[in-house]
């Protein structure tokens, strides 16, 4: 009932490989993923880092990083803007980080705000800042990167009814001592060192 034909056991010759031929295209696989790109914990990088595929950082990055996916060691630290598909943060960041899907881990400190499409705070994580959900974090990133700078030979921007109104007089902020936060008429937040 359960016995095997012994003729079915005999090995069959494997077929052999061909070899693709030397003008035939390279097919590129999209969906295979790849091993990600490591910054090790005794890398420091001053400057914009870019990637199509995914980053893993564990040392000390110092300007903006856009790619698929991007995780943040424990022991790394960001300063600047974060754009990617999926986030993963177990180090420190400070910067602006917009993402579909961002993952704040128990042992991460970001200071800046975060827009995204979902978002997941642990317990014991550190977030200061914005969070703010949006249908497209990442096109919003180059849409409110910075103004369009005027045209050359275009003449003076046409400037808005609101703002051809004079600017109220700024009243003097006077600082407290205790505090090492000023908080002006504009909104801007100026930090001081503590008296010692």
């Amino acid at each position: 009932m359960f016995s095997r034909n012994k003729a079915k056991d005999i090995e069959k010759p494997a077929a052999p490989v061909v070899a693709p031929a030397p003008n035939a295209p390279l097919v590129k696989r999209t969906a295979a993923r790849t091993a990600p790109s490591i910054i090790s914990t005794d890398l420091v990088v001053h400057g914009n880092l870019t990637a199509t595929g995914d980053i893993q950082i564990d040392g000390t990055v110092e300007g903006d990083i856009r790619s698929q996916s991007l995780t943040i060691g424990e022991k790394a630290s960001i300063t600047g803007e974060i754009v990617a598909e999926d986030i993963v943060i177990r180090g420190r960041v400070i910067g602006t980080i917009r993402g579909r899907r961002v993952q704040l881990s128990s042992t991460c400190h970001v200071e800046g705000d975060i827009l995204h499409e979902a978002l997941a705070v642990e317990t014991g994580a550190f977030f200061e800042g914005n969070c703010r959900h949006s249908d497209d974090p990442i096109g919003q990133a180059s849409a409110s990167r910075a103004p369009a700078a005027p045209r050359p030979g275009a003449g003076p921007a046409p400037r808005p009814a609101a703002a051809m109104a004079p600017a109220p007089a700024a009243r003097p902020v006077e600082p407290v001592a205790a505090s090492p936060v000023i908080v002006g008429d504009a909104g801007v937040v100026v930090k001081r060192p503590a008296a010692q």
